[in-house]
């Protein structure tokens, strides 16, 4: 399985109409971008706790899901949707915003902590493991750590969003080596953007 590439593309974020223009919401944008871009529309799956599309990309399949638990009850749906399709934690990636980077840049990694972020958090209890790799799209610091759940749930600036949407450009340029298992050439490509 080491050289098996992508299979499922995980947005996180919350649903609901008042946070789908939040910063809390970027891996929800990826993954619309990625549909709307294949002429592909979600399709709520409650028996999976989510809204699921499927895409083919070069020839490749590839699901994408976005939870329709909150943020911090990801995992209920990433493991499920994991079981049914039977894919390994090293196939899935999850899309999230990441307090860590400034706004715009995209770094992709395998394993690691959460990082206090929720939605990893639960995954990585819910998966028991890890091991699926992550796209941190960057929305920078507020600054204090007081200020950081209105920050997150908060909307960017114009000019902030347009970066995180060159980010996410950038982000789908690179799905077709990450279905093809060319991950250093992804990460080659995303980490010398911004």
């Amino acid at each position: 399985m080491a050289d098996a590439g992508i299979r499922l593309v995980v947005g996180l974020g919350n649903p609901g109409a008042q946070y789908e223009q939040t910063r809390h919401n970027v891996g929800f944008w990826l993954v619309d971008a990625i549909a709307g871009h294949c002429h592909e529309s979600f399709r709520p799956e409650p028996k999976l706790h989510g809204d699921l599309c499927r895409v083919s990309i070069g020839g490749a399949d590839l699901r994408l899901l976005k939870p329709s638990t909150y943020m911090n009850r990801s995992g209920l749906a990433v493991a499920a949707v994991a079981r049914y399709f039977d894919i390994p934690p090293e196939q899935i990636l999850l899309a999230h915003d990441e307090l860590d980077l400034p706004v715009g840049a995209v770094r992709l990694k395998q394993g690691g902590g959460h990082a206090g972020h929720n939605g990893l958090r639960d995954t990585i209890a819910a998966l028991g493991t890890r091991d699926f790799w992550r796209l941190r799209i960057g929305i920078a610091h507020p600054g204090d750590k007081t200020l950081v759940t209105g920050y997150v749930l908060g909307r960017p600036s114009e000019e902030d969003e347009g970066f995180i949407h060159n980010a996410l450009d950038d982000a789908e340029r690179s799905l077709p080596d990450l279905l093809a298992a060319q991950f250093q050439l992804a990460m080659n490509r995303l980490h010398r953007q911004r």
